[in-house]
């Protein structure tokens, strides 16, 4: 699930995210939002998982190996090569619970169906002008009772990320502001969650879970330590969970419902 967009606005970064894998910012973010995901009660059992703008494929493969059927949709060949080659490396029956679909998010009901228990779209609708046609074809893709996963940025604080790095003219310029440069050189925009719900309102979806990811080490840049990592998830997973630590996260991690029937 890459920190992208469905169109052609993240294409000139794609080298630059793929560059990014691996490395402590992007481990933090995979392994708490996993943790994250597995938590929510809709997938206590096998379920059908659409992944919108999957990229690398990185937590598709992980809800594969828990036994979902997942189908992963992706505008970008060069992303969807690199998940294709991790994908290959998996044992079989976890292969076989993937299927991949080259397309635009905003076409997903056509490309990929519909009925889905969980519809995940994350680190995406930060490069979106508009929401609008984006939420319209996550709404339609999921299931009668299915849940809605967002990863966005935060627009509570889009300061912290400049003042905890000590450029305090960025910071000084972010408040008050839901614009940004992301680390991939990209004008993007931030979203609280009232915009989220608001957005949603319309097509019948609550809000029913939020959480925080990269709340301590989304100013870091550096590679992931070979010690204290766990302890450093660990201090990562309980910050999301709560307040007031989740509001400064540099990513909030959304959860919606709709009703059944």
């Amino acid at each position: 699930m890459t920190n992208r967009g469905p169109g052609t606005a993240f294409t000139p970064a794609v080298s630059r995210w793929i560059g990014g894998l691996g490395r402590l910012r992007d481990v933090v973010r995979q392994e708490v939002l996993a943790a994250q995901i597995a938590g929510l009660p809709q997938l206590s059992g096998p379920a059908r998982v659409l992944d919108v703008g999957c990229g690398q494929g990185t937590q598709a493969i992980r809800l594969a190996r828990a036994g979902h059927r997942v189908t992963g949709l992706e505008p970008d060949a060069r992303l969807l090569e690199v998940f294709r080659a991790a994908l290959a490396a998996e044992p079989p029956d976890v292969a076989a619970r993937v299927r991949l679909v080259e397309g635009r998010g905003e076409a997903a009901p056509a490309l990929a169906g519909g009925g889905f228990d969980l519809v995940a779209c994350h680190g995406v609708l930060m490069y979106l002008d508009d929401l609008t046609p984006m939420l319209a074809a996550l709404s339609a893709s999921a299931a009668p009772g299915g849940v809605i996963s967002l990863l966005v940025r935060n627009g509570l604080a889009v300061a912290m990320r400049d003042g905890l790095r000590g450029d305090w003219a960025g910071a000084l310029a972010a408040f008050g502001s839901r614009d940004y440069v992301n680390r991939l050189g990209l004008r993007v925009r931030a979203h609280a969650p009232e915009d989220i719900d608001i957005a949603l309102a319309p097509l019948g979806w609550r809000r029913v879970a939020w959480f925080g990811v990269r709340v301590f080490t989304d100013h870091l840049d550096s590679q992931a330590p070979a010690a204290g990592l766990p302890e450093m998830l660990a201090a990562e997973r309980e910050a999301g969970s709560r307040d007031p630590y989740r509001s400064v996260a540099a990513l909030l991690h959304l959860v919606y419902q709709r009703a059944a029937g």
